[in-house]
């Protein structure tokens, strides 16, 4: 059932709000995410301040409809018959980035890349590891991403956000919650739109032979050539979820357009034309021959948003 579709009164309200070009009807959210997979948002905003991000949420509130913070689109399995509601997705003046001395204020938009080399370009170290993750710095505070031994929870200060209600408040360290793959706002449903993050002063050089280094290794074991949603599976306690499908034998195993990708195990990959539900039913048989084979239970570390 499509939700308060075209609703005359509240379009009317967004439309105050947020100009035309950043307001679409409808819209295809495979065109936002990773993976390529995924039906249409009702309304889908990209807001470019946090003032606006209030504003929406204050009428989504008003009107009583739903709504989705989409970040960078990676991390994220959009179902089929899409989201019902309001999807938000920063805009362009939301991924801006400042620094003084060793901090470095960034919009929830800004990637994670670009973060990593604006910090590089200051002589700023401790965030090399986030180089090749594929998502925004919002969604990377959110599900406290991390790789190489180093996690946004290593770096993180403070965040201010827009809750649901309308009001914004500033998280300092302690209130973020931070654990593995984990933060507050999984629970508290408020929107990153600000992260300040603390750094080491570090040799540029040295930074940048790392970032390098991080790099070629994900050029060379992580299937970055097809779309994909990232590592699908979190790490379960003492394995490694690749190592264990890869020893399960499900190296290429496909399920429609969707595949447990040849160059790395711990990936499931949109081989061509994979609608959500062909991910899903790998996933699940994926989690069926491990748990027999080795009786652990994988768990998706891939978020499921949408009606399927």
């Amino acid at each position: 059932m499509k939700f308060l579709r075209k609703n005359s009164e509240f379009l009317t309200k967004i439309e105050q709000v947020i100009p035309p070009e950043r307001l679409l009807l409808d819209e295809p959210l495979a065109n936002h995410t990773t993976f390529c997979i995924g039906g249409p948002a009702d309304y889908f905003v990209l807001p470019e301040t946090t003032a606006e991000v209030t504003a929406v949420f204050k009428l989504a509130k008003l009107y009583d409809i739903p709504v989705t913070v989409l970040g960078n689109g990676s991390n994220v399995l959009v179902l089929d018959n899409g989201i019902r509601g309001l999807v938000l997705k920063f805009g362009e003046q939301m991924s801006r980035l400042s620094h003084a001395g060793n901090r470095v204020a960034a919009g929830a938009g800004a990637l994670l890349r670009d973060v990593s080399r604006y910090a590089a370009e200051q002589g700023l170290s401790g965030m090399e590891f986030a180089i090749g993750i594929p998502g925004s710095i919002g969604g990377a505070v959110f599900m406290n991403a991390g790789a190489y031994e180093g996690e946004m929870s290593h770096i993180v200060t403070a965040v201010t956000a827009v809750c649901p209600d309308g009001a914004v408040k500033r998280f300092t360290k302690p209130e973020l919650k931070f654990s593995y793959r984990h933060s507050v706002f999984q629970e508290n449903h408020c929107t990153i739109c600000e992260v300040e993050l603390m750094f080491q002063n570090g040799e540029q050089n040295l930074i940048r032979s790392r970032m390098g280094d991080y790099t070629t290794k994900r050029e060379i074991k992580q299937p970055l050539e097809v779309p994909s949603a990232g590592s699908t599976f979190k790490r379960p306690p003492g394995h490694f979820a690749g190592t264990l499908i890869e020893q399960t034998g499900l190296k290429g195993l496909t399920i429609g357009g969707a595949q447990v990708s040849p160059k790395h195990a711990g990936f499931i990959i949109n081989a061509g034309g994979a609608t959500a539900k062909d991910v899903l039913n790998l996933i699940k048989e994926v989690q069926r021959r491990v748990y027999r084979q080795h009786g652990v239970m994988l768990y998706p570390e891939v978020r499921t948003l949408g009606e399927q």
